[in-house]
């Protein structure tokens, strides 16, 4: 096995290594949204994993179901994003800025 094929095999193995203990520490991160004027919040992990959902009393309205229904999906989709973002922004750290699909 060539130098060349050796280094790049142990830079794999590092970036493994690295994107596996990202993975860990994504999965302590949370991001918070709110909608409706921080009505609903919702807390998201950086594994997109949904933590909790706040909502507040004062929106609770059995004659206007569909309007918490629209303030919760507002909320999760917005903490889904902002995590997904936190995952690019640490996946670009750890590849350089590079795009490489499928790595996470």
């Amino acid at each position: 096995m060539s130098k060349n094929i050796a280094g790049m095999l142990k830079q794999a193995q590092k970036l493994q290594t690295d994107m596996l203990k990202m993975q860990e520490e994504l999965a302590e991160k949370v991001v918070e949204a709110s909608s409706g004027g921080g009505m609903v919040t919702s807390k998201v992990n950086g594994k997109q994993e949904l933590i909790s959902i706040t909502i507040d009393k004062n929106v609770i309205n059995a004659d206007d179901a569909e309007m918490l229904q629209d303030l919760i999906v507002a909320s999760v989709n917005e903490a889904l994003n902002k995590s997904k973002e936190l995952i690019t922004n640490e996946m670009s750290k750890l590849t350089g800025g590079l795009n490489i699909p499928g790595l996470f």
